[in-house]
């Protein structure tokens, strides 16, 4: 492969529609290669403003609305399969579902950073199945998922094969790449925004603080159970299609807050004892992002937590799902002490700069 200075760049992803740790991998890309156009399905100038300097360039899928980005896997599919890249010399695609599936020629180097096998044909096909997230429009989500999921894992599966090297966000994500790809792949961590935690030195701490979006597989409702049930103080921060329930099931000593700025983000993860991360997750930025305010995990022991949770040292582990678990968890976590700023350091190797410096080795290491 040519020099990287000389290289004729594109940028690939699955869409630009809203602000997440997906898009924030584009952005760092786009960092290192500002010249290079970024390639995707739809793109929302106002759901997301972190490109206005960039070369987004889509296609026929744009002129649908952007609120109808889950019903498109198939559209998608044939999107990204008919884009041919064949001119540049190397593309760097970040994929959760099909912007993988690329064409590139002989001549091109195409480098796919995987967030994830595509989460709706493998890892959580069931829990899709049972909670698609369309509404009134569930049963039809099912029916068309289970219809479509035998030819759509062939297509996903070949799709993954186009790239010429894979990289995951995780170990999690490498032993799944390996399980439904049948691919190796080299594990970068995605880019956390540690930065604006590092000036914040919170002396006083209390209760208990989770934050994400509230839907099944993030478990935000066995937190808020265990909890309510030891009546620990929790912040629940979010909001999602569980909210209703979630707070049914709430004591009063839980408390609930959304559309918060980053201010109130650093103030609400500093000014607590522990973060509860329940879920089981590709990566897990919010998980890191609290690390980085200081603040200890107390993490389901699965996915990505077990690349950056050290236990006892800037979290706890707890093994099982369920509200005799994370109770157990809980009761012991209120007897430790953690040094916070130790917790806080843990979290340095996970910045932006780390992720572009080992993107650009990565692609130097394919040079030699």
């Amino acid at each position: 492969m040519k020099d990287d200075k000389k290289l004729k760049v594109a940028l690939v992803c699955d869409w630009l529609t809203g602000i997440g740790g997906a898009e924030r991998v584009v952005l760092e890309l786009h960092k290192l290669f500002p010249e290079a156009p970024i390639y995707t399905s739809q793109y929302d100038s106002k759901g997301i403003d972190w490109f206005h300097d960039a070369d987004v360039k889509t296609g026929w899928l744009q002129g649908l609305p952007s609120s109808l980005k889950k019903f498109l896997p198939v559209l998608r599919a044939i999107y990204f399969s008919n884009l041919d890249l064949s001119n540049y010399d190397l593309v760097i695609s970040a994929s959760g579902a099909e912007a993988k599936g690329v064409r590139t020629g002989n001549a091109t180097t195409h480098i796919s950073y995987i967030h994830s096998p595509t989460h709706y044909y493998w890892s959580r096909y069931d829990e899709y199945m049972k909670h698609p997230g369309f509404g009134s429009f569930d049963w039809l989500a099912r029916i068309g998922l289970k219809l479509l999921v035998g030819p759509m894992r062939a297509w996903d599966k070949k799709a993954a094969q186009r790239p010429n090297y894979l990289i995951a966000n995780s170990t999690h994500t490498k032993n799944m790449i390996k399980k439904y790809y049948g691919r190796e792949s080299k594990v970068i961590f995605p880019p956390v925004d540690i930065e604006r935690f590092k000036n914040d030195n919170t002396q006083k701490r209390e209760g208990l603080v989770i934050a994400g979006r509230q839907t099944p597989y993030k478990k935000i409702d066995l937190a808020v159970k265990v909890c309510t049930k030891l009546n620990i103080p929790l912040t629940v921060i979010g909001d999602g299609p569980d909210n209703k329930k979630i707070k049914a099931m709430a004591g009063k000593n839980i408390t609930f807050v959304n559309q918060l700025n980053d201010k109130e983000i650093i103030k609400y993860f500093s000014n607590s004892k522990g973060f509860i991360f329940p879920g089981l997750d590709d990566f897990g930025i919010v998980a890191v992002e609290a690390l980085s305010a200081g603040t200890p995990v107390i993490a389901y022991k699965a996915g990505g937590a077990l690349d950056y949770i050290e236990e006892n040292e800037n979290g706890i582990l707890f093994n099982e799902q369920t509200v005799k678990s994370l109770s157990e968890t809980l009761n012991k976590f209120s007897n430790m002490q953690f040094d916070n700023d130790k917790v806080r350091a843990s979290a340095q190797n996970y910045g932006s700069k780390n992720f572009k410096d080992s993107i650009s080795n990565f692609i130097k290491s394919l040079e030699d």
